[in-house]
């Protein structure tokens, strides 16, 4: 026993410089007044303060440098928002810095470089659905009665009209992609399309509204106006898709073949010279990829476009309904402004 005893002493002796406690390790192994080696492990000093600390110096360093990447929001004259340091944050979310086909910075934070497009400005504007049945004849005139008081408020102020009833155009293809969606998830199936084609006609007529808010600025009576008739009419609009949405996209179809009227009427002022044809708004000449000289009469032409766009696809998604079938069943036109 006593050799034993001895045997191991000498053994502990020999290697007790590598067992020396270690501040950067997980255990430190001591010798017992038996002689015996005791490993006592304790938690790993400081791992998770360290990693705080390193990254509380990453965001110093990074907002020094104006954000994550070092990127800053579009130079002077970006009405999508003021240039500013990025924000650092936690989760390493940032956006990435964008620039034109030309090497120029990108400015607008609403939608990017992929996302502009060139109208088709081949478009037949003079097609019209002939009403040939009750759902088709009260759509219309649905339609015609709501020009009325749209025509006594505004009369000739194009640029103000066009402004406001982008506010209201927008609505229909967000309702309708709202709806279509939650179908989708409580039917387990595809929508064919249509929910990404309807929030893209909500979208381009949104980005309408941006480029005349450049050219007419809304009063405050006007702002008041789009409150009340944006709440009628996205829950007017809302029970009439819930109950019938072939209906719902035939009045939709009337509506922008008025508003193919509206900017025809628009362009008419323009060339007489009773509305001043000013240089196109920077945001237009980006999202149409229109040249830079392009003046106001050239973003009445694509909007004209892009509104018989929308009527062609309103007035078929109705046809697939009126024909007895689902949405889904046909291909939607995706990408078809």
């Amino acid at each position: 026993m006593f050799s034993s005893k001895k045997l191991a002493g000498s053994m502990l002796n020999q290697i007790r410089p590598h067992l020396q406690s270690s501040s950067t390790g997980g255990s430190i192994v001591n010798q017992s007044a038996n002689g015996l080696l005791l490993k006592t492990r304790f938690p790993e000093i400081g791992m998770r303060r360290a990693s705080t600390i390193a990254l509380s110096e990453e965001e110093k360093h990074r907002e020094e440098k104006g954000g994550f990447g070092g990127s800053s929001a579009a130079a002077g004259g970006n009405k999508d928002g003021p240039e500013q340091n990025g924000v650092a944050s936690y989760w390493g979310v940032s956006p990435n810095k964008l620039v034109k086909e030309d090497g120029t910075e990108w400015k607008w934070k609403s939608f990017r470089p992929w996302e502009a497009y060139e109208p088709d400005m081949s478009i037949d504007l003079t097609k019209h659905h002939k009403p040939t049945n009750m759902m088709d004849k009260f759509a219309y005139w649905t339609v015609k009665a709501l020009r009325y008081p749209t025509d006594v408020f505004f009369q000739r102020r194009y640029g103000c009209r066009a402004m406001m009833l982008e506010t209201v155009a927008a609505v229909p293809g967000m309702v309708g992609g709202m709806l279509l969606h939650c179908k989708s998830l409580r039917r387990f199936e595809h929508s064919g399309g249509w929910i990404k084609a309807l929030l893209e006609e909500a979208e381009n007529e949104r980005m309408h509204l941006m480029t005349f808010m450049e050219v007419a600025k809304p009063k405050w009576y006007e702002r008041a106006l789009v409150i009340a008739v944006q709440g009628v009419f996205f829950n007017a609009y809302f029970l009439s898709y819930m109950i019938s949405p072939k209906l719902s996209h035939r009045i939709v179809g009337y509506l922008e073949e008025e508003a193919i009227h509206s900017y025809t009427e628009f362009l008419k002022e323009l060339d007489k010279g009773t509305i001043e044809n000013v240089k196109a708004p920077a945001i237009a000449v980006d999202y149409w990829r229109l040249p830079a000289d392009a003046t106001l009469r050239d973003v009445v032409m694509v909007v004209r476009a892009d509104e018989a766009h929308h009527r062609d696809v309103n007035h078929f998604a109705s046809d697939i309904h009126v024909q007895g079938h689902e949405l889904k069943e046909s291909a939607a036109p995706v990408g078809y402004h």
